[in-house]
């Protein structure tokens, strides 16, 4: 059964301190050959599909490490590309929009003793976020593939890092949310 969360993410504990982690990130992301269309700034990195295998769907690994008393966290929530989630803000946002206003204006029209037609825009607009929401499930599971390849990528990455040979990640893996 697919997870009805929007935006999975997963946490990874590594033994080292961040600073030293996302230098050995960096190292691993420019010296495995394995690794494309990834790149680190600062705390950050990304994880991106190549561009020819680029759907509008296709998601992207972001990475943020932070201190933790056992060395540094390594958070990674798989999510939309930045263009398609400013699309899906700017329809959510109009959409709640017009949801407010067709609540205000339908209780004017109730209030005034007309037929409040404009609270239909309420439930509509439950339509169109139930619509969205069910849309990103879907391009989830469309794009699972992607979602796999960049975990193997950041797997790989990580692996490199703490110098490890069997490219395995590393145990102390849970689940963000849970």
């Amino acid at each position: 059964m697919p997870s009805l969360r929007m935006l999975p993410a997963f946490t990874l504990d590594l033994p080292l301190g961040k600073d030293e982690a996302m230098q050995r990130i960096r190292q691993a992301i420019a010296e495995l050959d394995s690794i494309e269309n990834a790149r680190a700034v600062g705390d950050c990195a990304e994880f991106a599909v190549r561009p020819e295998e680029r759907r509008f769907w296709s998601p992207q690994l972001s990475v943020q490490l932070s201190d933790i008393e056992s060395g540094t966290q390594l958070y990674a929530r798989f999510a939309p590309r930045p263009e398609v989630w400013t699309f899906f803000m700017l329809v959510y946002f109009i959409t709640a929009f017009f949801m407010f206003v067709g609540g205000v204006y339908g209780y004017v029209q109730w209030f005034m003793g007309a037929a409040p037609w404009g609270l239909l825009l309420i439930p509509g607009g439950a339509a169109v976020i139930a619509t969205l929401h069910l849309a990103s499930l879907v391009g989830q599971g469309l794009s699972k593939d992607q979602m796999e390849k960049l975990r193997d990528q950041l797997d790989r990455t990580v692996a490199f890092a703490l110098g490890s040979s069997n490219h395995s990640t590393p145990e102390s893996e849970t689940l963000a949310g849970k």
